[in-house]
């Protein structure tokens, strides 16, 4: 879904991502995102990016390590563990885990666009992160906002 409107003053435009992950991970994303910022024709704004999902969240991290991305799944799975021990477990023995990780990482990001282009550093990726077992299908808002 793409959704654009001008005024005199600036550009609004949107766009829902459908990204397919495999199972917990972390998948990077960024040049979807740059893609919606070069088809909004903003060449000054800012990026709004929503996940919407309690059980997967938004991080902006180093792209060319993929140890880095290890050590972070390894580190918030000893922070929040799965198992039997949580009430809420419909859906198995990650589904509370995935809440909670959810709530201790972000849902949404903010970007500057400068130039047209996404302002990230050298060594920054949009990542996408999947806290449950399985593969999921997920919705990521881009929201553009600028001149």
């Amino acid at each position: 879904m793409v959704a654009t409107s001008h005024t005199a003053q600036s550009i609004h435009y949107q766009q829902v991502l459908r990204l397919t992950t495999q199972g917990k991970s972390l998948g990077r994303f960024t040049r979807k995102v740059q893609d919606a910022v070069a088809a909004s024709g903003v060449c000054t704004g800012l990026c709004s990016i929503f996940v919407r999902h309690t059980s997967a969240s938004l991080i902006i991290q180093e792209n060319a390590d993929p140890d880095v991305l290890a050590d972070m799944e390894t580190f918030l799975s000893k922070l929040v563990p799965e198992g039997e021990h949580y009430r809420h477990r419909d859906e198995g023995p990650d589904d509370m885990p995935a809440h909670i990780r959810t709530a201790l990482t972000h849902t949404s990001e903010q970007i500057p666009i400068v130039n047209g282009q996404l302002a990230l550093g050298t060594w920054q990726g949009i990542y996408l992160w999947e806290h449950r077992d399985r593969p999921h299908s997920r919705e990521v808002i881009v929201h553009i906002t600028g001149h």
